[in-house]
């Protein structure tokens, strides 16, 4: 399996405020990103799998809501996480 509890609770660690906070904003939208690369070689190999792209399309969705939300809400903390995790080019 591609994604561990353990491999959970280290994104929730680290971009987080603990690893047993699993509803902050920043350690899911670094679960969404990490699920999204995921999902993203998945499709570069398998072209045909719709199921897939649509559930990738949906992630993409989610995560940018939270990155709205964040931002609306704190600019600064939005900021921190689009450095932490090159979201943007």
């Amino acid at each position: 399996m591609y994604l561990t509890a353990e491999k959970k609770k280290d994104f929730f660690k680290t971009y987080g405020k603990s690893e047993s906070d699993t509803g902050s904003t920043e350690g899911q939208i670094a679960l969404f990103t990490y699920r999204i690369a995921h999902l993203t070689d998945h499709l570069k190999t398998n072209k045909k799998d719709f199921s897939t792209q649509r559930a990738l399309l949906k992630l993409v969705g989610k995560r940018r809501s939270l990155l709205d939300y964040l931002k609306n809400r704190d600019i600064e903390r939005y900021r921190a996480i689009i450095k932490s995790l090159n979201l943007r080019r």
